[in-house]
């Protein structure tokens, strides 16, 4: 019986993937001879702080050393550009609900890729922050956080559960112990072939269901 639920934040609370992908687009238009390698890349590494993409892109892709002033460039125009509309984004289906019915159930977390102060600052802006005990997110890694959670609250890593939608996501759970569902979008192709995924779900009302089921 699960008694902890880890969310990831980007795709599994906001339809906010695709927002991030434009912006990722924008910023490396000037590289146009590799902005399909470069997008490709961060939609394969989704769970990634965005930091960490700016290096591999650099020394990978463009096969060009970084700046300090370049990467202080990319990270406050992304964080600029994504901000609005990032809180413009649609919630996913079913999230708000989940989160009002059960955050008296059991604890839930977040744990982002996302930079924990821009995170807490959009969740808050969303008016959401009573729904979670603790919000992790960069410079902090996936695996760190999840192992930070189960720590402090002296939770069993077989009581709890992470839902991603990302590889990456998979690898947290799998490195804490913890269990995973994965998220696949609706119509997206399915980037968890060759992971062994306990469950997919398309959205939270899944998620839910699984609940109310006994499942979890």
């Amino acid at each position: 019986m699960i008694k902890t639920v880890i969310l990831d934040f980007d795709g599994v609370i906001l339809e906010s993937v695709d927002v991030k992908t434009e912006v990722f687009r924008s910023l490396f238009s000037f590289a146009p001879d590799h902005i399909d390698e470069i997008v490709n890349y961060h939609l394969e590494n989704g769970g990634i702080s965005r930091f960490d993409k700016f290096r591999y892109i650099y020394s990978e892709i463009l096969n060009q050393n970084l700046s300090t002033e370049q990467f202080n460039y990319l990270s406050e125009s992304f964080a600029r550009e994504v901000r609005e509309k990032v809180l413009n984004s649609s919630f996913v289906e079913g999230a708000l609900s989940f989160l009002k019915d059960f955050h008296q159930q059991f604890p839930i977390f977040i744990v982002s890729a996302t930079p924990e102060v821009e995170l807490v600052s959009i969740i808050n802006a969303r008016g959401i922050r009573e729904y979670f005990k603790d919000i992790c997110g960069a410079p902090n890694k996936k695996d760190q956080c999840i192992r930070r959670i189960l720590k402090e609250n002296e939770i069993l890593p077989e009581f709890a559960v992470f839902v991603g939608d990302s590889p990456n996501d998979f690898d947290a759970a799998r490195e804490t112990g913890v269990h995973f569902i994965g998220r696949i979008r609706p119509g997206d192709c399915n980037r968890f072939i060759g992971h062994d995924v306990e469950l997919i779900i398309s959205n939270l009302s899944d998620l839910s269901d699984l609940v109310h089921g006994g499942v979890l």
